[in-house]
């Protein structure tokens, strides 16, 4: 029954790698045109940034647990890998002042932040109780993560367009968070389940509204100022919280 399980389990990772890399990809059209355009302005490094620290907490989870861990440091590996391109892509392209914004970011979380978590967790904490500890931080960031589509879909309600929210992308995070949920249960390994629990929920929900207001007649505002007149700033908050976690969601969504 356990080989079973297992069995089942690689299965859903395996499903949960092939999406998330599919997932961690789909901003490549938004560099493209940081590329082709020379310049960074109208996007933000946040959630990159965010899924370069999700990346680097599971791979440490996976490495601390190593039993039945594979398919999270596969994906993961790939998603450091990844985001580590679109921020240097990002660096390059960007003004002075959204450069250093950039690097203070990825200093506070990324370095010191993880560093502090790293240190604490390896000298304060032992076995069971240092995976335990490593898990909840996971989960904990992971949960607070999936609740970004707050913010597209009031944005949606409000404007009653859902310009910034497509289906399919709602669609493939949630299959992404399916996937995600199973493997975590059938291992038992609920630091994985719980947080992709809640991405299930706002996949289903964003698509709910989506169908509610597809053919809606958009509700006109005043401009938004700086990065708020970017669409791929609207994506990218979308993207940080279903994204971007696999082993804990998603991928980095872009703008397509």
């Amino acid at each position: 029954m356990a080989m079973h399980r297992e069995t089942w389990a690689f299965v859903f990772g395996l499903l949960g790698n092939i999406i998330s890399f599919a997932v961690f990809l789909s901003p490549v059209p938004t560099f493209y045109i940081i590329f082709k355009k020379k310049s960074a302005e109208g996007f933000q490094s946040l959630p990159y940034v965010v899924a370069l620290f999700s990346a680097m907490l599971w791979i440490y989870y996976a490495f601390v647990k190593r039993e039945a861990a594979l398919l999270l440091i596969t994906i993961n590996t790939f998603g450091i890998i990844v985001e580590s391109a679109y921020l240097i892509i990002f660096l390059i392209y960007a003004s002075k002042k959204s450069r250093l914004s950039t690097i203070k970011l990825l200093l506070l979380l990324n370095v010191f932040g993880f560093g502090a978590m790293l240190l604490s967790t390896l000298y304060l904490a032992k076995g069971a109780k240092r995976l335990a500890i490593i898990g909840w931080i996971c989960l904990v960031f992971n949960i607070s993560v999936f609740a970004a589509p707050l913010f597209v879909i009031s944005k949606v309600i409000r404007t009653r367009s859902v310009e910034y929210m497509p289906f399919f992308l709602s669609f493939f995070l949630t299959i992404n968070a399916v996937m995600w949920f199973f493997y975590g249960l059938l291992l038992k390994d609920y630091y994985v389940a719980l947080p992709n629990t809640l991405g299930f929920v706002f996949g289903i929900i964003q698509m709910v509204i989506y169908l509610i207001y597809r053919n809606a007649t958009p509700v006109l505002q005043a401009p938004l100022k700086g990065q708020e007149l970017s669409g791929g700033h609207i994506i990218d908050v979308v993207k940080t919280g279903s994204e971007h976690n696999p082993g804990g969601g998603g991928g980095a969504v872009g703008k397509f």
